[in-house]
């Protein structure tokens, strides 16, 4: 039985161009004791792949030449040699990266329940990008009813759950994001209070009618020019939470920072950066609440699904393009 694997080949400048990545068939490896082979069904496609291609220091270490294309995914055990806990037919989520078998000891792999979600799900709101908008909002956050919440990014797949968290907490929401349809599907879908179409309206203009008096909450998944506009309507006390930076990754010049911070100063407001991992210990917490909410209703979860492996690349800068509504998800196994 051959893997087919996308193997990282070369750091890219800007836009990852199709020969970053090398799609290989290599053949699957024998079990050793106590491992399992799991066929992988759906792999995670998210902005911070990009940021990890980088060879630079990090949250996390960035991905070698020659190695498969990090990435979470959630698969089927199809094969154990004496494995302490997962038999043939458990289903697991976990960082398989962007192949179609992965032979793993079940470390850092977690169980889930394909008759409780559809398996998508586990790396959308239930997986990764949902625990980020679950803790970045209401523990960086520190959400209250009545505040007034700005979401940038809002249609992707972490805003889009920040969003409706903070309506379910009370929140007035304001989403920003590209297009029309997009800013449509925010009100009408999602719930949120109002939305900003960053492409065709001026961001600063469009803040002040939207926020009047201005914002407890600024969630920032884009970061640049959008960043420094939110940074010129806080309030007293207010809480940026950076979770994300999608307009500067890739960029061929330095970041370009924020030059509104002294709004920080000025209304003693606090700017805090959220990494996911920091609140593993509270993951099983965080997905039965969020559970509970998209089974009474409240809460929405979209999956945006591109079918095939070798459509890798593709499918990834939708990521960029904004060709996409909700998580990204890639479709690996082959029926």
């Amino acid at each position: 039985m051959m893997n087919r694997q996308l193997i990282f080949k070369k750091r890219p400048v800007g836009l990852p161009a199709s020969d970053t990545w090398e799609l290989q068939s290599n053949p699957i490896p024998e079990l050793k004791e106590g491992e399992v082979l799991i066929q992988q069904h759906y792999v995670s496609l998210d902005p911070a792949m990009r940021g990890w291609m980088n060879d630079a220091k990090s949250y996390i270490e960035p991905i070698q030449i020659d190695d498969v294309m990090r990435a979470g995914s959630v698969g089927k055990v199809i094969k154990v040699n004496n494995h302490p806990k997962y038999k043939e037919g458990d289903y697991l989520t976990g960082w398989g990266g962007v192949q179609q078998y992965v032979v793993t000891n079940g470390e850092n792999w977690y169980p889930v329940d394909p008759n409780l979600a559809p398996l998508p799900m586990y790396i959308g709101t239930l997986g990764m990008p949902g625990m980020t908008a679950y803790f970045g909002i209401l523990e960086a956050g520190k959400i209250k009813e009545g505040d007034i919440v700005l979401v940038s990014g809002a249609a992707g797949a972490v805003g889009s759950i920040v969003g409706q968290i903070a309506k379910i907490k009370g929140c007035r929401v304001i989403g920003i994001a590209g297009g029309k349809e997009k800013c449509k599907y925010l009100i009408d879908e999602l719930g949120f209070d109002s939305a900003i179409d960053y492409k065709s309206e001026n961001i600063y203009e469009a803040l002040k009618r939207e926020c009047p008096k201005g914002l407890d909450v600024y969630f920032d998944n884009v970061g640049g020019e959008i960043l420094d506009a939110a940074l010129s309507r806080l309030r007293l006390n207010a809480r940026v939470i950076i979770c994300g930076a999608i307009s500067q990754y890739n960029n061929k010049e330095a970041i370009k920072g924020p030059a509104n911070y002294l709004s920080l100063l000025v209304n003693r407001a606090t700017m805090q950066g959220i990494l996911v991992m920091d609140y593993a210990k509270d993951y099983a917490k965080a997905a039965m609440q969020m559970g509970g909410w998209i089974a009474q209703g409240k809460l929405k979860s979209k999956e945006d699904i591109y079918d095939g492996i070798e459509n890798f690349h593709e499918t990834f800068l939708r990521l960029f393009s904004g060709d996409k509504k909700g998580k990204l998800v890639l479709k690996v196994i082959e029926e």
